[in-house]
């Protein structure tokens, strides 16, 4: 091969060392265009230059293999120092190796995630894998009751993580009554100890936070214990709990501050109430105990609340479970209220005071009925608030930087969770019109990430999510709700195949035979595919996880039909229904 002339290796010097990204390419090439594409979807500039449309290509591509011993293309440059070929920029990818070499220096942070819940740490996790170079920002300001907690979000330190253990301490309660029953003798009085029960709890959130903390620092996550504020869209203000500032730059900025409990227009109710940010540390035994909201938290909580053998109220203003289907809400509710929940249905507090102090305290609280004007009072030692919960968008500088929010504070963004700002995207609870569910947090900001560093492309399925209300008695659901399923696809196309059933479990227990329920919800316009599956009974979590696949997938009816159910357990009842609700049949059992 004849020298290269000077003046051609001059200018591939000039191409390499002028441009961050610098593909030698030719138009024609498969993995030419393989290359081009990944880094097209990684969101890279790149400069490519097609050697086939030069007069002087062939003399560059020997410079080029003179300079590097590769004489193939792609021949592939990242700020300098040579990647190589196609598969060499795969396997750096695959491996987290090649965003660390195309990153733009000028900023501190690829991304900066403001919120360190379970789709905050999910994201920045993920991303941190690709090969960026991440910061987490989390800050939790105290409840008006001052508590606070560590590194993991809502979910892990008060939601869903200690409702479920208090919910299996009063499952447990449940079972103790059970087992003499099944032949099990002790006389000794058994009693529940609060105390052991929130030290227990709290001991293993505090593990969980540890872990995290571990998990960032494995990935390389820097973690910052400060409350984040936009600056402008690619910088934030940090201010740790000491007051110091900091100042730090990023590409991308993703908000995961998800949500905090809403208090009611009521005297004293930030003062003397708490809420499910308290009642999981709660340093004493609430005692009787008035929940005011009907919320899934308020029912969760009064369930296990009752559960534990406190005595509890429930005040709702007007239906149980807001957009849950309703009848499967109110048979949670008649449920709870036959096992000894209290409800005061269309009431609402109108003032608290104290009458006492103590562990617990005692309040007076009087309320007032919506319709009559009836006006009541009662005392109680604990008011547990579950009316809502309102997102953490507000003094985060959203508006400062032009972030369109809906009116009530929730983020408006678009199928790849992107805000209105091209580099701010947003994910969890404070999105407008999204499920307000953990694992879909969880699965939105892992996506989010693969897209935003490692050319994915796949978006987060809203559709056919199931979830768990983790009342006394479990409620499991998946898809439409009847009344959305016949506002969406007419009533005259909706058909539901209905029936109770008797826990085999329940028999010898000699707990009442038609408490569960369960119903699935077909569109007969569509070959009956199931658009609804709702369950209420013992381990409904377990039951409406496994079936949801189906429904995922588009089961119809039939399909349930040709399952064949395994004997003896509550799920095998989905594949044996035959009642309709349009029938008219009665749907009770007088046995297993």
């Amino acid at each position: 091969m004849a020298p290269v002339p000077e003046n051609i290796v001059t200018l591939v010097e000039k191409y390499i060392h002028e441009n961050a990204v610098m593909i030698f390419s030719k138009s024609y090439c498969p993995f030419c265009k393989k290359v081009k594409e990944l880094f097209t979807s990684l969101g890279i500039q790149f400069t490519a230059l097609e050697l086939d449309k030069e007069a002087n290509g062939d003399a560059i591509q020997n410079a080029l293999a003179e300079k590097t011993g590769q004489k193939t293309v792609p021949n592939v440059f990242a700020k300098g120092t040579h990647i190589g070929g196609a598969d060499n920029v795969v396997t750096m990818h695959n491996q987290g190796q090649l965003w660390p070499m195309v990153r733009d220096d000028k900023y501190e942070y690829d991304l900066l995630v403001i919120g360190g819940g379970s789709g905050g740490l999910a994201c920045s996790k993920e991303a941190a894998a690709l090969g960026a170079k991440v910061a987490v920002c989390d800050f939790v300001k105290p409840t008006p009751k001052g508590t606070s907690w560590g590194l993991g979000g809502t979910c892990v330190n008060v939601g869903c993580i200690p409702k479920k253990l208090m919910h299996q301490a009063a499952l447990l309660g449940e079972a103790v009554k059970d087992a003499r029953k099944f032949g099990w003798e002790f006389s000794e009085q058994v009693n529940h100890s609060w105390a052991k029960m929130t030290e227990a709890v709290q001991n293993h959130i505090g593990s969980l936070n540890w872990n995290y903390r571990v998990q960032l620092r494995e990935k390389s996550v820097k973690y910052l214990n400060a409350y984040a504020e936009l600056v402008d869209n690619h910088t934030v203000k940090m201010v740790d709990k000491k007051g110091k500032e900091q100042i730090a730059t990023a590409n991308k900025i993703v908000i995961a501050t998800g949500e905090r409990p809403r208090y009611p227009d009521v005297k004293c109710a930030k003062d003397y109430g708490i809420t499910s940010d308290d009642v999981f540390s709660l340093p004493y035994c609430p005692g009787k105990t008035l929940v005011v909201g009907a919320s899934y938290v308020a029912l969760e909580c009064a369930g296990f609340l009752k559960g534990i053998g406190l005595d509890v109220s429930v005040m709702v203003r007007s239906i149980l479970l807001r957009g849950f289907d309703q009848d499967m809400a109110n048979k949670v509710g008649n449920y709870m209220e036959k096992h000894g929940v209290k409800f005061l249905r269309q009431f609402l507090p109108t003032n608290i005071e104290k009458l006492e102090d103590g562990t617990p305290p005692r309040y007076k609280v009087t309320y007032k009925h919506i319709e009559t004007g009836e006006v009541r009072s009662e005392e109680f030692n604990t008011i547990l608030i579950g009316i809502g919960r309102d997102p953490c968008t507000s003094g985060i500088g959203l508006e400062k930087v032009g972030v369109k929010l809906t009116s009530k504070g929730r983020v408006f963004v678009d199928d790849f969770e992107q805000t209105n700002i091209p580099n701010i995207h947003a994910i969890g609870d404070i999105l407008e019109g999204k499920l307000q569910l953990t694992p879909v947090a969880i699965q939105a900001g892992r996506l989010l990430a693969r897209r935003l560093f490692g050319g994915g492309t796949e978006k987060t399925d809203y559709i056919n999510v199931p979830t768990t209300v983790f009342t006394p008695l479990e409620y499991g659901c998946c898809g439409f709700s009847e009344e959305d399923a016949i506002s969406k696809f007419g009533e005259d196309n909706i058909e539901v195949y209905h029936t109770n059933f008797f826990p085999l479990e329940f028999t010898v227990a000699e707990r009442d035979n038609n408490d569960c329920y369960a119903k699935i919800i077909c569109n007969k316009a569509d070959e009956e595919r199931v658009v609804g599956f709702h369950v209420l009974g013992p381990n409904a979590g377990e039951v409406t996880q496994g079936f949801a696949i189906g429904l995922k997938l588009g089961a119809k009816k039939k399909d349930f039909n040709n399952l064949i159910g395994i004997h003896p357990t509550n799920a095998e009842v989905f594949t044996t229904m035959e009642t309709t609700k349009s029938s008219g049949m009665e749907t009770e059992v007088a046995g297993c």
